[in-house]
Formats: C-alpha cells, structure tokens, sequence
C-alpha cells in the first residue's frame, strides 16, 4: 500500500512563495503520473499540475508561470514550487499518483494566501 505525504503548507503573504513536497512510500518512477490538486472553501477539486512518467509537463492557466512541479525519483518526492502567489490561491493542496491498478492521495496541506 503506497503513501503519500504532503508537507510545506502554510500561511504566505500575497507575492510570496512556497514550496511543497509529496513524499512516496514507494517508487515514484512506477507511476503513470503524478499531480498535484487543489480544493478551496465550497468548491471542486481542481488539477493545479501533473508530470508524466515521461516528463511531461502540463499546468492549469490559472497557475502556468507561477507554479513548477518536478520530481526526484531518487528521494521519490514530487514538488510544487510555487511563486507569487496569490489570495486565490489559497486551498488545500493534495499530491495525487497514478499506479498501474489504482490511484492514490495524500491527506492534503493547507496552503493559504493572506496579508
């Protein structure tokens, strides 16, 4: 049974800058893909950005030039670097892969945008 643990959550000023981590109790190069969603108050959860077992990189416009995810399969940890962020930003971030058989989710991390 893998798990995944999120971690660098926390309270930012607008502009500012976190950096999250997705630690894997197993090896991350065995999934398909691997993302990173977001949930705020009342609404859906939402993809933020996923990385490919080829690299491949996609982000939703909301977040393309602020946020970069990566991955070290080494450490099997997956990131989320993100930048400038803003009030909109805010919600809890949860790490998500996708395995041969089925998909797994961290317990998520509050990140939250305020002044």
């Amino acid at each position: 049974q893998v798990q995944l643990v999120e971690s660098g959550g926390g309270l930012v000023q607008p502009g500012g800058s976190l950096r999250l981590s997705c630690a894997s109790s197993g090896n991350i190069f065995s999934f398909n893909a691997m993302g990173w969603y977001r949930q705020a108050p009342g609404k859906e959860r939402e993809l933020v950005a996923v990385v490919d077992r080829g690299g491949r990189l996609n982000y939703a416009d909301s977040v393309k030039g602020r946020f970069t995810i990566s991955k070290d399969n080494a450490k099997n940890t997956m990131y989320l670097e993100m930048n400038n962020l803003k009030p909109e930003d805010t919600a809890v971030y949860y790490c998500n892969a996708i395995g041969a058989l089925r998909v797994y989710w961290g317990q998520g991390t509050q990140v939250t945008v305020s002044s």
